[in-house]
Order: structure tokens, then C-alpha cells, then sequence
């Protein structure tokens, strides 16, 4: 790729930087989610700076040439196509990502593989497991870089908490808590879109909400043992985008809770619903430990409440932390003096991160979720739809 020559402004003065390389981006999508990322590529450089190398929006597809047409012009890609295959084939692409509905996230992951390219996907790897199994199998033979966009991850009370945890802080974990509440589908009007079409989706507030709590279990907490788990379909019928005078069948679910066990001894709950009058997007997450607790709530994104045993007895109780100063995670990179950040933040924090390992070769995990990682979230998922199924626990691998 060409190399440029940038200048930016800092504290008053200006500086330069080396050339730095450009690195070719290609997106699937360009609805919600196409938009979130390129919003990350398009702030990344200005604000972590020098990149690791800046991106070029090279190309965008969708399957409606006027609308992806339209994106491109407003989103500032070079090209468009309505073709994945040729998205990927461009050689001027470096990065694939993949912001496709559920059950398209497989199939064009493993072809951008095989043809060399490094892979984003959004969440979950995939709408079955053997498709996020096949995901996860191929760029492991490919050898590319790989990543799932499970972006709490790169909020930066989330990131304060993984290092509370892994300094031990809280002690040994006993208990994980996760909730994950929206309320946006509860009028029975609403139509059957394809977040609510398991030949789509996968499942419904299982992958779509479930998904995130269940990494951050794992990137928090580690490996879960076994669960036991029930799901609910509250309207079993809804209109048709296409016809709304006829309804067809909801064959995901409204919402799901779940009894989990993790591989080193401590317990959890796990909760999700998009029938939670009142929640718009609450996220909260609580980790108890033997020497004190962390609770977290994505509608206060910016805070971490934490709570230490170890304090002098006079003075115990739960404390809160603005994580907005330079010395908490990522934070040296955007406003001074305690300003806020936001969700679409993160977006930023998560592509910084994988072109940085792309370009200067460094492991996507632990602090990022690769396709291995989507993959045991797609474990624990289908594990909970069966133990709905069967009623009874399911031990995972």
C-alpha cells in the first residue's frame, strides 16, 4: 500500500510523523453496523497517533446496488460491490470485515481466509456452531490474523476491571452476574425482521445480547464448565416487512436465563431480554470475589464501581471510579481532564487494536476475541439452547 506523510497538532504544537503505510479495508454490510466500523477506521488515525498504518476504505458491499452505492459515497469508500466474493478478491484489500447478519458471517470469513486476508467479524463467529467451528478451522489454517468484535472488551472500565482482577483485587472470583435488558421489540406491530429468524440469526436475545455476556465471562472469569438454561418466546407471530397484512412464525427466542459453572469452581448467572420495559441497552455486570466485588453498567459506560475488604473497617463500601483519566486504559488517546467517551468509542479502541497487530505481527489475543473465542461462545450458546431444550445441565468441552 502507498505511504503518507502525516502532521497533527498536539497540546499547541505541531508534530510529524514518520511515513506511515496505508492498509486496504474492505466492509460487508453498510447498515448499522457497517456504519459503527467505519466510523473506527475513520477516527482511528486522527486520534491514536501515528497508527500503526491508516486505513483506506477501499470498498463496501451489500446486495442492493442503490443503497450500497449510496453508502459508499456517504461513508467515503473508493468503490462499492454487490458481490462478496469480489469485495474480497480486490487486491488492494488487506482487512475483510464483516458486518453481514448472522448467517453470513461463515462462509465469506473462511473464502477472505483462503484468499489471505485478515478477518473481522461482528458477533456471534456465526448463526450455528459448526459454521463458527468451520470459521474458526480455517483461518487457523490460513494463518491470518482473526478477530470477533465483541467491543466491550475495549471499553475502558471493562479493561480496568480485567486488571483489577488479574492483580487480585477481588481475590479468587466466586460469582459472575450478567445482565444484558433492552426493551425494542415489545410491540407486537413490530415486524419480523431477521434478527428474529433462526434461519438468519441463529437465535435471538441469546446470540444477539447473550453473546456479549458470555465473552465477557470468559475474558473476566475463564472457561465455563457447564450451564443449565431456558429460553421464551413471548409473541409467536409478527407482521412481514414485505406484507404486513400477513405474520409469520418467531422461531428465535425473546429472552433466556442461565445457571452456569466456570472450569475453576466459581458460579454465574447469565440473563438477556428484549422484552425489559423501561431498559434501552443495560448491560450490568457484577464479579464477587473473596476479598471484594466489581459491578459494571454499560449505561454509565464511563464509570467502574469497586468494593475492598481490605479497607479499614470504618470506611468500607462500594467506591466509584471515573475512568476517564490518562492513566486508564486507552484514555491517553482522547479528551484531557476527565472528559467522557462513548459506545462508538470502542469501535475505535478495537480496530486500533488489530491493525496494530497486523502490521507489527503481535498475538490479537488475550486482550481481543479471535475466532477460537467466537467459537467457545458459540459453544456455551448452543449449550444453553439445549439445556432449554432437554431440561436439564450440559457440560461443554
Amino acid at each position: 500500500m502507498p505511504e503518507k506523510e502525516v502532521g497533527f497538532v498536539r497540546m499547541g504544537k505541531v508534530e510529524k510523523a514518520e511515513k506511515i503505510r496505508e492498509i486496504g479495508v474492505g466492509i460487508l454490510g453498510y447498515a448499522f453496523m457497517g456504519k459503527a466500523h467505519t466510523n473506527g477506521y475513520k477516527k482511528m488515525p486522527i486520534f491514536f497517533y501515528p497508527p500503526p498504518a491508516i486505513p483506506r476504505l477501499i470498498a463496501i458491499c451489500g446486495r442492493t446496488e442503490e443503497a450500497v452505492a449510496e453508502a459508499a459515497r456517504r461513508y467515503g469508500f473508493e468503490t462499492y460491490y454487490t458481490d462478496w466474493k469480489k469485495l474480497i478478491a480486490d487486491e488492494r484489500i488487506e482487512i475483510v470485515d464483516n458486518c453481514l447478519p448472522n448467517n453470513m458471517h461463515a462462509e465469506p470469513c473462511i473464502v477472505a481466509a483462503e484468499a489471505g486476508k485478515n478477518v473481522l467479524c461482528e458477533k456471534p463467529l456465526a448463526a450455528t456452531l459448526e459454521d463458527a467451528r468451520a470459521a474458526y478451522e480455517a483461518v487457523e489454517k490460513a494463518g491470518v490474523k482473526n478477530m470477533v468484535a465483541f467491543n466491550y472488551r475495549f471499553v475502558p472500565a471493562i479493561r480496568l476491571a480485567k486488571k483489577l482482577i488479574d492483580e487480585g483485587f477481588i481475590g479468587k472470583i466466586l460469582q459472575y452476574r450478567a445482565v444484558y435488558l433492552q426493551e425494542w421489540i415489545m410491540d407486537p406491530n413490530f415486524p419480523l425482521v431477521w434478527r428474529l429468524r433462526k434461519s438468519v440469526a441463529g437465535s435471538g436475545a441469546l446470540g444477539d445480547l447473550g453473546a456479549h455476556i458470555i465473552d465477557l465471562a470468559r475474558f473476566l472469569v475463564g472457561d465455563i464448565k457447564s450451564v443449565c438454561g431456558m429460553m421464551e418466546t413471548f409473541i409467536k407471530e409478527r407482521p412481514l416487512p414485505e406484507n404486513p397484512e400477513k405474520k409469520g412464525k418467531v422461531d428465535v427466542d425473546d429472552a433466556f436465563i442461565a445457571m452456569v459453572r466456570f472450569k475453576n469452581g466459581a458460579i454465574g448467572s447469565l440473563e438477556a431480554s428484549r422484552f425489559c420495559a423501561g431498559r434501552k441497552n443495560y448491560q450490568r455486570v457484577e464479579i464477587h470475589g473473596t476479598e471484594g466485588s466489581i459491578v459494571f453498567n454499560l449505561e454509565r459506560l464511563n464509570e467502574l464501581e469497586v468494593y475492598s475488604r481490605r479497607d479499614p473497617e470504618d470506611r468500607m463500601g462500594f467506591r466509584n471510579i471515573l475512568v476517564t483519566e490518562t492513566v486508564h486504559p486507552f484514555m491517553e488517546h482522547w479528551w484531557p481532564h476527565g472528559h467522557i467517551i462513548g459506545w462508538e468509542h470502542t469501535f475505535v479502541h478495537e480496530i486500533y487494536h488489530f491493525i496494530d497487530c497486523i502490521v507489527n505481527d503481535k498475538p490479537v489475543a488475550p486482550m481481543a476475541a479471535t475466532f477460537y473465542d467466537g467459537f467457545k461462545c458459540q459453544e456455551v450458546l448452543n449449550a444453553i439452547e439445549e439445556s432449554s431444550q432437554k431440561g436439564r445441565w450440559i457440560e461443554l468441552q
